[in-house]
């Protein structure tokens, strides 16, 4: 069965994203169409890149990046739920998906952002990303304001249109998930 991981891409303290990609994962349990895996950055404790060739040579030394190439590795596809720090993506998402190279090679990824402006510039850059480690961005997403969708900045209450992006968001990762799965073959 395809395998999607949903990525918590914040680290910090109180972060708004916890809420988020625990709301994201609940509504992907109801599916059938995938097995869905919350996976939290915070459970890797990744250090600034320490590793000492590049991640497109596979050479990893360090057991911290091992566990995560191979995690990463288990999945066919992934959504990642991330804020938006300063019009970009958080340093420690981009520091994660910097360790690795071909475990993202060949799927899909979809994204599900908050933030002042839903988080939209930061998954612009994550679509960057995305293109040069080889992954199909899916179109749809699901962008939620700090102004509308948290009480307080912070108490998440997503406003209930939003269920219908995250369904649509997951249809399509999912898709193209196994469209894209001969290419990951060997």
């Amino acid at each position: 069965m395809t395998r999607i991981g949903i990525i918590l891409g914040s680290t910090r303290p109180g972060r708004n994203g916890e809420a988020v990609a625990h709301w994201v994962h609940e509504l992907a349990t109801h599916r059938t169409d995938a097995q869905y895996e919350l996976v939290d950055l915070v459970d890797y404790k990744l250090p600034l890149l320490d590793e000492a060739y590049p991640p497109a040579m596979g050479q990893y030394s360090q057991p911290h990046t091992q566990q995560w190439a191979a995690k990463i590795a288990s999945f066919d596809g992934f959504v990642i739920v991330t804020p938006e720090y300063n019009h970009s993506v958080p340093g420690a998402l981009k520091n994660a998906i910097d360790f690795l190279a071909a475990e993202w090679a060949n799927k899909a990824v979809g994204f599900v952002s908050y933030g002042s402006t839903g988080g939209v510039r930061a998954v612009e850059h994550l679509r960057l990303i995305a293109g040069e480690l080889q992954m199909a961005d899916v179109r749809s997403q699901v962008a939620l304001s700090l102004f509308t969708d948290f009480e307080n900045f912070s108490v998440f209450k997503p406003a209930d249109s939003h269920r219908d992006a995250v369904t649509a968001t997951l249809d399509q990762v999912v898709a193209w998930s196994n469209a894209l799965a001969p290419l990951r073959v060997g």
